[in-house]
């Protein structure tokens, strides 16, 4: 089973804390979906195996007109063996949800949407420079599960300036009570030239508390817990059933093909990324060139990236895959390090599996960082 995501590089205002691939003028939109039709042809055998999954995201996808979107998938279904039952999903903003579109993206084969709520309270989504209100966040999920959208999940963002702890329960509690069977919450990062950096460089806002932030992620682990949620990857909590089946796939190293500029692409063996600009990537598909770079991994990438991915995850670093697939010498070296993080009871051993206590899901990235071989 492989993935494949597609990138719509367009947004309709720039979020002060974003430093993903996108532009606020959709006018070479039409240009664009003309490449990204014609880099699905260019790239029908970069996958083998059936495609189980498919993620639009961006930038803001809600924004193309539904037909627009029905064309993509079309294009895909018509270029590769898509399976019957793939997780097809849409990232939707909640001001680009309405009745009429959520019935035209579930006749084009959406069966997922990840709706971008970051905060039910007014305060956070000014701050944040978000295109919509608190109101439209409640509505749209509403409305989505009225037309038949039951597997949706939505983003959260803590540890910002303007929440408190209170806030930020009910941000959570709002979540659980509207029926969410998904949530992805993350701590707000300052990203080299954004619009949040500058402010903060300008002491126009306070910086982040990093000290707030894991007060408010160690809360979020008992509340969901509390609440029947699965935290089955460091950022990603489900209710049985509800897991991200494409960024799953991430996780558990299946190949997948990124299309649109700044997607990534990954075989097993190599990876590669398209340009991040627009117009080169218009200029460049219809030259039949798609404009990317590409990195053969050495084993040492393949380690430490499974490494880094796994250890994200409830299921842990499988002990026995990193013997069979790497090596005994490897492994050896990895259990070694882990003795420290074992010792702290940040990392448990566990049925051949090395996994992250909720302490040491705070260190995560620094423990994966001395595992590495």
């Amino acid at each position: 089973m492989a993935g494949i995501y597609i990138h719509i590089p367009f947004c309709k205002k720039a979020c002060n804390y974003c430093n993903f691939h996108f532009s606020t003028s959709t006018q070479n939109s039409d240009s664009f979906l003309s490449a990204l039709e014609k880099e699905i042809e260019l790239q029908k055998d970069y996958l083998k195996d059936i495609i189980s999954t498919i993620y639009i995201g961006g930038g803001t996808p809600s924004i193309l007109p539904s037909a627009k979107i029905e064309n993509i998938l079309t294009k895909i279904n018509q270029t590769f063996k898509v399976d019957t039952n793939a997780e097809i999903t849409l990232e939707a903003n909640p001001d680009d949800i309405s009745k009429a579109k959520l019935q035209e993206w579930k006749t084009a084969g959406i069966n997922r949407l990840s709706i971008g709520v970051q905060s039910f309270f007014e305060d956070d989504l000014k701050w944040m420079n978000r295109a919509h209100t608190a109101t439209q966040a409640e509505d749209c999920i509403h409305l989505a599960q009225s037309e038949g959208f039951n597997n949706l999940t939505i983003d959260l963002i803590y540890g910002t300036p303007t929440l408190t702890d209170e806030n930020w329960q009910q941000n959570v509690s709002k979540a659980i009570e509207l029926g969410v069977n998904h949530l992805s919450c993350y701590a707000l990062t300052v990203e080299p030239k954004t619009a949040l950096e500058k402010m903060i460089s300008q002491h126009k806002v306070a910086s982040v508390d990093h000290e707030n932030q894991a007060h408010h992620f160690e809360l979020l682990m008992e509340w969901m817990k509390s609440a029947g949620f699965e935290h089955y990857e460091i950022s990603n909590f489900a209710k049985a059933g509800f897991r991200s089946k494409h960024n799953s796939s991430y996780w558990q190293g299946k190949h997948y093909l990124g299309l649109g500029p700044s997607a990534h692409s990954y075989n097993g063996t190599t990876r590669q990324w398209n340009v991040a600009n627009n117009a080169l990537y218009i200029q460049s598909i219809k030259k039949n060139i798609i404009p990317f770079e590409i990195e053969i991994l050495t084993q040492e990438q393949q380690i430490n990236e499974y490494i880094m991915t796994a250890l994200r995850t409830v299921e842990g670093i499988s002990l026995g895959k990193i013997k069979n697939e790497f090596g005994a010498e490897i492994l050896e070296k990895v259990l070694s390090e882990a003795k420290q993080y074992i010792s702290k009871e940040h990392l448990e051993k566990s049925d051949n599996f090395l996994k992250t206590t909720n302490s040491g899901k705070l260190l995560a990235d620094g423990i994966a960082a001395d595992l590495f071989v």
